[in-house]
């Protein structure tokens, strides 16, 4: 009987440093051998809207994550079934009509804000980490991010950032950090904390026979 691949969740705050840990992580055990499922790509359709009210959509808030079709698609990649992860496009702040093909792998990292908030997606995680990053340095990574990746301007994101983003990392996201196994403070940058994460996940999956 095949063992069921490792899930690896990665919360924190907008700007943390989520996806510099999670970099780490596949860098110590090659991209073939994880599968990355970003919480980002599984926000809700919205082909439905009006551009206009689409401009209004809180990304920050649980509600904007179509939480169910993540777990559907974990499930299946659980299973050693392939999905066909969605895309989202924030030019059109809508789901794109192109996918991206995901095999399954024996190392699932779902990384996201929110990743921790739901039960459901808590349950389906061997390992459960927080990244914990000054609120200065995670407004000023978002600035940069989103002026040059997203074609915003800065006016708009700090607009968002003071409206949306703060109050629903106060309400939402530093709450979910009780749920973590590990606290990573700075990030990427904190080289105690990944060499551990990867011993541990070295240890599991030699207990499930993957090495």
């Amino acid at each position: 009987m095949q063992s069921k691949p490792i899930v690896i969740g990665i919360a924190g705050g907008s700007g943390s440093g989520k996806t510099s840990v999670t970099r780490a992580i596949v860098k110590r055990f090659g991209e073939d051998s994880i599968a990355l499922i970003e919480q980002d790509a599984y926000y809700k359709d919205q082909s439905d809207k009006p551009f206009q009210e689409r401009l209004h959509t809180n990304y920050d808030h649980p509600l904007a994550f179509d939480t169910d079709y993540l777990i559907e698609h974990i499930s299946q990649l659980l299973q050693y079934k392939s999905i066909e992860k969605p895309v989202y496009d924030y030019t059109i702040h809508t789901r794109s009509q192109e996918t991206i093909h995901v095999e399954p792998k024996r190392v699932i990292i779902i990384e996201g804000i929110l990743v921790l908030e739901d039960e459901r997606l808590r349950q389906l995680m061997d390992i459960k980490l927080f990244v914990d990053t000054d609120p200065d340095i995670r407004i000023i990574r978002r600035l940069l991010r989103d002026t040059k990746e997203r074609g915003r301007t800065v006016d708009s994101v700090i607009n968002q950032y003071l409206s949306m983003v703060r109050p629903m990392h106060n309400q939402f996201v530093e709450p979910t950090k009780r749920y973590a196994d590990i606290i990573i403070p700075e990030g990427g940058q904190n080289k105690v904390a990944i060499d551990l994460i990867v011993t541990k996940i070295q240890t599991i999956l030699e207990q499930k026979s993957f090495l």
